[in-house]
């Protein structure tokens, strides 16, 4: 992340500043959090989906080719019916859906919280640098209370993926220069 713009003496810009930063990681580290527990549910969908399927369809044409195979058959319905149920009551697609919907919310603070402390901080007076931080305090409290608490798992993940640099741009990266690559003639 770049340096704290400097700060002038009593309007609390360097302060400001600080909080952006951590807003920012805040949201970074809610974010990946929330990816891996969308990944996790997307996971749980594709190994009980899978099954079920597969169950279902051997048990239907377990019953149309065998006659013999009527239990068989009656018993592979029933345990695909019963991984239906848990599928449904479970709802892996949704909570899916909640998470990443969640972890692009986190990303929008993190990303405005970094353009406001780079790119806005120096040139704003300090009640409105105050009031735009309070603005993307609020904007990440309401997430937090809208997000489902992610599981230790996924927060190992989510500290693994950064500490990987997952959530860093090539310009930010030490000794990167990023030049745009030149255009075909």
């Amino acid at each position: 992340m770049a340096e704290s713009p400097q700060a002038r003496p009593g309007d609390g810009r360097a302060a400001i500043a600080d909080e952006l930063r951590r807003l920012e990681e805040s949201a970074m580290y809610s974010a990946q959090m929330q990816f891996e527990t969308a990944k996790h549910w997307r996971s749980v969908h594709l190994m009980m989906g899978i099954p079920t399927s597969l169950l279902a369809a051997v048990a239907g044409t377990t019953a149309l080719v065998e006659s013999t195979g009527r239990i068989a058959a009656g018993i592979l319905a029933l345990v695909s019916a019963g991984i239906s149920a848990i599928m449904t009551t479970v709802n892996a697609p949704q909570r899916m859906t909640h998470a990443t919907t969640c972890a692009n919310a986190y990303l929008e603070v993190q990303t405005a919280a970094r353009q406001t402390r780079t790119v806005d901080l120096p040139g704003l007076p300090a009640g409105e640098a105050r009031a735009m931080l309070a603005e993307l305090t609020a904007r990440r409290d309401e997430q937090n209370r809208a997000a489902d608490p992610p599981s230790r798992r996924a927060y190992r993940r989510a500290q693994a993926n950064i500490g990987r640099g997952g959530q860093t741009y090539a310009v930010d990266r030490a000794g990167t220069t990023t030049e745009p690559s030149p255009t075909p003639p």
